[in-house]
């Protein structure tokens, strides 16, 4: 039987031996690659399946009036925005199986850029130059595989030469793996954790795998935050327990942990019935003590762990927070409730906590109050956030916009 189809893809102008070099190995371990060529630069120096010109168009792009500017970003732009067009034709219609991309800085996020446009589970790997630095503009919510490449990506030698092989092998494995059927076919609920709101929503999962729901945890940490939001835009969820909502509160006042200007947006923008809760909004996260921005010199910190640095918001920015939150549920186009533990927001704001801050809380929840829409309901809780009778609402509360919807 013929191996699966595996695109192979980048700038076969400057870097066409290598990744004809892994094109030949693909073929030694029995599958069949697809090379594609996103330079803009000279002429490509291996012949291409899919050609420059063949990918552009596909994006509804001139190639030659492009490149006649001269302006190798533009190009680079410009071919960001066609190669994903391309990529998602040929995996929906089932061309091919997997893609793989060489490159470093330009190429890697053109590479980066057509792997985005594929759904979760499509075997994707980047051997990159930028594999060992921050990797999220190029990973984005996508499950892609990023490879060092050691040296550069510039000719085939002793240290690329294996390191080009190895990486064919893991594309290789990955398709040759498939992907998982799934032991049951239960409607997918997402729900948003941290550290602070584990019992929580591990206490709410119960109520929803009871019901026949299937769970899906993400970690608020801005990446985990994200690839919440991309795949309830992607229409795989039927509901939303977000519990955990403190990505605002880094994406507000600075901290390594934002998800982004745009979280909460999806599921408003679905009108996916979702359950929103402040969770987690009464801390900042940094990295070690000593990466905490000097700016923030006298606020009060929690040492979460060696790595992590959280640091309490005040009530100035948690009446932000609330107004925030308040605003982004108020698009809501499907049926939403907001649950409030006034107890507790998070493990380390209850009585005696190292958060605990009676002020800071009521000004978010003021702000809350004032900012919600009045047809939304905002429901206070005499609870802290992992008492078992917020959990059990939340869940409860959700089983019963799903029951609506």
């Amino acid at each position: 039987m013929a191996g699966k189809r595996i695109a192979v893809i980048g700038t076969l102008d400057t870097k066409g031996a290598e990744h004809a070099y892994v094109a030949d190995c693909l073929r030694e371990f029995g599958h069949r690659p697809l090379l594609i060529d996103l330079g803009t630069g000279g002429p490509a120096t291996v012949t291409p399946e899919i050609t420059r010109a063949e990918v552009a168009a596909t994006g509804g792009l001139d190639l030659a009036a492009l490149v006649a500017t001269g302006d190798r970003g533009t190009c680079v732009a410009a071919m960001c925005e066609a190669a994903p067009v391309l990529l998602a034709r040929l995996a929906a219609e089932g061309l091919i199986d997997g893609v793989i991309s060489l490159g470093g800085g330009g190429g890697t996020a053109l590479g980066t850029a057509a792997m985005r446009a594929l759904p979760v589970g499509f075997p994707k790997l980047m051997v990159s130059t930028m594999a060992s630095g921050h990797t999220a503009p190029y990973v984005g919510s996508k499950d892609i595989v990023m490879f060092p490449s050691i040296v550069d990506v510039s000719g085939l030698n002793r240290i690329s030469r294996p390191l080009f092989r190895q990486a064919a092998a893991a594309i290789a494995g990955m398709v040759d793996a498939g992907r998982a059927e799934a032991p049951e076919d239960r409607p997918l609920i997402a729900a948003s954790m941290f550290g602070n709101t584990t019992r929580c929503v591990e206490l709410a999962r119960a109520v929803m795998e009871r019901a026949g729901y299937e769970v899906l945890v993400f970690h608020a940490t801005g990446t985990g935050g994200r690839t919440l939001e991309t795949l309830i835009g992607d229409g795989l969820m039927r509901g939303v327990l977000d519990i955990t909502t403190t990505e605002w509160a880094d994406e507000l006042v600075g901290g390594v942990l934002t998800a982004g200007p745009h979280r909460l947006e999806a599921a408003a923008r679905a009108g996916v019935p979702a359950i929103v809760v402040p969770g987690c909004l009464d801390m900042v996260n940094f990295g070690a003590r000593d990466t905490v921005p000097a700016r923030f010199a006298g606020r009060t910190f929690h040492l979460h762990n060696p790595q992590v640095t959280l640091m309490r918001t005040t009530p100035e920015e948690c009446a932000e927070l609330g107004r925030i939150v308040a605003e982004k549920v108020n698009a809501s186009t499907g049926p939403v409730r907001v649950l409030v533990p006034t107890r507790a927001i998070s493990l380390i704001s209850a009585p005696g906590q190292p958060f605990h801050d009676p002020e800071a809380d009521a000004a978010l929840f003021e702000s809350l109050r004032r900012h919600l829409d009045p047809a939304i309901p905002l429901v206070e809780m005499d609870a802290a956030i992992n008492d078992e009778v917020f959990a059990e609402a939340c869940a409860e509360s959700l089983l019963e916009l799903l029951r609506r919807d």
